[in-house]
């Protein structure tokens, strides 16, 4: 009579047991509560940023932070998330090199976010500090918050790098492509809404 459950499948010294399908999409759903955590955060953050502006009326004369580096950071962002989507569709098609030159270039885009972060703090340091009033507090905070999220983000492409396997894997972690893929598209999207709230607003409001 053939076996009927995991437990009555024959195992041998070297034979792996079968990944159980809640096992196989673990990773991924801890992955999807770790950005839905963080995406709080970042409301909260955003909330507290306008509830400031609200009760302080300088702003609209102060200098609104240039564009010139937060709109290629975005399109830099954009383009590791399509990169990491390819990557994704060459790893499972068992095309490690690819996958792995798709992880690789992404992670260099990450770099050149953070080389354009540097000047872009250099530029918008000569107008206001982190320590000027509650405004460089917000923006210094969730911008920074944010970059650390992206250093993160690089640090689990690395290590998804150095895997030998990706998908699927007969023991943990499983998916690990697809689930740091899913972190870096969050990045990405949080760049996004951080342009439109901290650097299209305050130009669009002091142009008004």
């Amino acid at each position: 009579m053939p076996p009927t459950s995991i437990a009555d499948t024959p195992q041998t010294e070297h034979t792996l047991p079968p990944v159980l399908p809640a096992d196989d999409t673990r990773g991924t759903y801890g992955m999807l509560l770790f950005v839905l955590t963080e995406s709080f955060l970042f409301v909260f953050m955003f909330f507290a940023y306008y509830y400031v502006e609200k009760g302080n009326q300088r702003w609209h004369i102060e200098v609104p932070p240039r564009l010139h580096y937060a709109l290629p950071q975005l399109g830099l962002l954009a383009l590791g998330s399509l990169l990491l989507w390819w990557g994704e569709k060459q790893a499972l098609q068992r095309k490690g090199l690819a996958a792995r030159l798709a992880i690789l270039g992404t992670i260099v885009l990450g770099f050149g976010y953070l080389v354009l972060s540097y000047f872009s703090y250099s530029e918008h340091l000569q107008h206001i500090s982190l320590h000027t009033d509650a405004y460089g507090s917000a923006f210094y905070t969730i911008t920074g918050i944010h970059i650390a999220h992206l250093i993160l983000g690089i640090l689990m492409l690395f290590w998804v790098i150095l895997l030998p396997h990706w998908e699927p894997m007969p023991r943990p972690p499983h998916r690990p492509y697809h689930n740091v893929a899913i972190y870096w598209h969050f990045v990405a999207a949080l760049w996004l809404i951080t342009v439109c709230i901290l650097y299209i607003g305050p130009n669009v409001y002091n142009a008004l």
